[in-house]
């Protein structure tokens, strides 16, 4: 690419064409969209691509350890220089984002001299606007409610048992107490629902993220012992026809590899928009 392109970190005058792409770029990059939406001052940066003439072609938001390229489709671009000072101050994790904009940052990397440790791959599934068929019978009396933060305790069993299958990459370590602060935060937030049989939590799903117009919905569990009673179905129903309700899109990731889930969301109504993926260093 022309040596007249370059990096540099977003500016206070550059947040109205950093969202303005963001916009244009929301339902393929809805992580991007709500990481920069959340993301805090003190720590997270965005970084643009620019020209000689004023040109802004692409962004990489960067979230805590987490690297994410909105790079508009381009399949090559300058040396991003400024990860080398990123691997000085601290330790990048992971880049994710759509797969073939992934695969550009894992070459960027690679000539850092990161190696990968993991690579998951999902279906990028997206709703919009229309209805969803909300009655679901299931096998057993089940009661859907908003949780509150006195069920703290039996939804963190839940919301562990969660990130350990479903989460965790090769070689991380499950650190409980980050974990039950992101739930409570969640709860608070009042956007999740949760599945009680006899006074039991048995399942929990959940918003895990906010964009300009779309919500990402992640935290679907359903305790081992009760799968297959039809209690995903019903409570991913209800609660996803709810949000589409409020006049926002849905945006969800979902394993390659996890076919009763690519089921159970092609069935409400979700199409695949893309290859999204997941590298972990």
């Amino acid at each position: 690419m022309s040596e007249y392109f370059f990096w540099r970190r977003m500016s206070k005058k550059d947040v109205f064409r950093v969202e303005d792409m963001l916009r244009d770029m929301e339902d393929d990059c809805v992580t991007a969209c709500g990481r920069y939406l959340a993301r805090e001052p003190s720590g997270d940066r965005v970084w643009m691509l620019c020209g000689r003439k004023n040109e802004f072609l692409a962004v990489i938001v960067n979230s805590r350890s987490t690297l994410i390229p909105v790079l508009c489709g381009m399949g090559e671009i300058p040396k991003p220089l400024f990860l080398k000072n990123f691997f000085r101050m601290k330790k990048i994790h992971s880049v994710q984002g759509l797969k073939s904009e992934v695969l550009v940052m894992e070459r960027e990397m690679e000539r850092l001299g990161r190696k990968i440790s993991e690579i998951i791959d999902y279906d990028l599934m997206c709703i919009d606007r229309l209805p969803i068929n909300r009655e679901h019978s299931t096998k057993v009396n089940i009661a859907l409610r908003v949780p509150k933060l006195t069920d703290l305790n039996a939804l963190a069993a839940l919301q562990t048992a969660y990130e350990q299958e479903e989460v965790l990459h090769k070689g991380s370590v499950f650190n409980p107490a980050a974990s039950r602060m992101n739930l409570a935060n969640i709860i608070a937030g009042g956007r999740i629902l949760a599945a009680e049989l006899d006074g039991r939590l048995v399942g929990k799903i959940n918003v895990s993220a906010v964009s300009f117009t779309r919500y990402q919905v992640g935290g679907v569990y359903v305790h081992p012992d009760f799968r297959g009673l039809g209690i995903a179905r019903r409570m991913a129903a209800e609660f996803i026809g709810s949000l589409v309700n409020e006049g926002r899109g849905v945006t969800l990731f979902v394993k390659k590899t996890n076919l009763p889930a690519r089921r159970l969301y092609s069935g409400l109504g979700f199409t695949v928009r893309g290859d999204y993926r997941i590298t972990y260093y």
